[in-house]
């Protein structure tokens, strides 16, 4: 065989390698992919129902009720537009409060109501870690 041929059987068989993987990563990651919804998006498209989705937006003031089992936490999201009940069973993270954003991955219920999963709170753009912010503080003081 010609080394010019050996290149191009060496070319095809990468490319037919990648696509390869390419296809085996969507396949794996097609269960995995949820579809987000914000409580507007919700109210009108009607999530299906028990359907993996997560659900994003403000948890509305004063909704924050814990029940006496002390793991459960009954809440309402909101973009401002509609709102939407949620009830999470777990341990809720540090950022977690009311008037912050969140993301809660679970399923939509009948009664339109959301339960989640797993929460994911978020903070606004002007955080920063504390190991970060003490390393901007002692790098300004050392250039001053």
């Amino acid at each position: 065989m010609k080394p010019k041929h050996q290149r191009l059987t060496l070319a095809l068989l990468a490319l037919a390698a990648v696509v390869a993987a390419g296809l085996l990563a969507l396949s794996a990651l097609k269960d995995q992919a949820a579809f987000f919804y914000s409580p507007s998006d919700a109210a009108r498209d009607h999530p299906p129902v028990d359907k993996p989705v997560r659900l994003g937006g403000m948890v509305a003031a004063d909704s924050v009720r814990r029940a006496p089992d002390g793991v459960t936490v009954r809440f309402v999201v909101t973009d401002g537009r509609a709102t939407t009940p949620v009830t999470f069973a777990g341990i809720v993270p540090d950022l977690f409060r009311e008037k912050s954003g969140v993301v809660a991955e679970g399923h939509f219920n009948a009664d339109q109501s959301f339960t989640a999963t797993n929460l994911l709170a978020k903070h606004d753009e002007k955080y920063m870690p504390p190991e970060v912010a003490g390393a901007m503080h002692e790098t300004r003081t050392l250039q001053r």
